[in-house]
């Protein structure tokens, strides 16, 4: 009987030491070989709601009621940070992506990325100037898209890194009034490329037949209301080139990416 008991006991012991490691966050028990696709999904809402293109969102904290018709961005320069702290870049060439609302594209698929236990998550929002700087014949088919999805006032002017449009009201604004937010670098005179680093809850595993995915939830609100600057339609209703207040959207669009969740293995949620 006593055998029984500490069969038991050791059997309750290596549980509990199994559970804690889990809980850790480790996985050296785990052989990561070879290669997988890191998917990312860019889930867009406005403050606490998911957000629907031609339906009224809840008033922000200036008092502006936003109908949102259009709200598309460029997304960049993908790189993952391993538990190491090494950096894996993707591919430049191959890292320009827009996520539109409008066209329902949500997804960017990283392919072949090293296998690897990775912990951050860092990515550019926009057109750095090395790429633009390359010319119209550098850009690839990348310009094309832009174009077909109106996020390029000109070759000379630039990319619109983020185009977000609707109509909206305010306590002095009482009748419905369009507003367009078109924010990008102007050429090469005003650079308006940020970068965004997400620390990820939980460690992404890549490798042979494991291909995780990182959810991020995206608040369209905070490009008028950010932690550092507030944006009044009232104000000014149409912005595109401005040095004052284009630079303050694109940090403010810097703070509306935040990680909900990550699936490692396979499949979204």
């Amino acid at each position: 009987m006593k055998y029984y008991n500490l069969a038991i006991v050791a059997v309750f012991s290596f549980f509990l030491i199994s559970c804690s490691s889990d809980e850790d966050g480790t996985n050296d028990s785990i052989e990561l070989t070879g290669s997988g696709e890191v998917s990312i999904t860019f889930d867009n809402g406005f403050a606490d709601n998911d957000l629907v293109l031609g339906s009224a969102n809840a008033a922000n904290a200036n008092g502006e009621t936003l109908t949102v018709t259009r709200f598309s961005y460029i997304v960049s320069n993908f790189r993952l940070v391993n538990k190491d702290g090494e950096k894996y870049v993707f591919p430049k060439d191959e890292s320009y992506f827009i996520i539109s609302q409008e066209t329902e594209a949500d997804d960017v698929e990283l392919p072949e990325i090293p296998a690897g236990e990775y912990t951050t998550l860092v990515f550019g929002i926009g057109v750095d100037q090395e790429k633009y700087l390359q010319g119209a014949e550098g850009q690839g088919d990348f310009v094309t898209l832009a174009e077909e999805n109106n996020m390029m006032w000109s070759w000379q002017a630039g990319y619109k890194f983020l185009n977000f449009e609707g109509n909206f009201t305010s306590e002095t604004v009482a009748d419905p009034t369009d507003f367009k937010i078109h924010m990008g670098s102007h050429g090469s005179s005003l650079d308006n490329y940020k970068e965004v680093t997400l620390q990820l809850p939980s460690n992404i595993l890549v490798s042979d037949g494991m291909d995780p995915n990182i959810h991020l939830k995206i608040d369209a609100g905070k490009i008028l209301v950010g932690a550092t600057n507030s944006i009044e339609l009232s104000e000014k209703s149409v912005i595109m080139v401005d040095a004052e207040k284009s630079p303050q959207i694109a940090v403010n669009v810097t703070e509306m990416f935040v990680v909900d969740h990550v699936h490692n293995a396979n499949g979204h949620e």
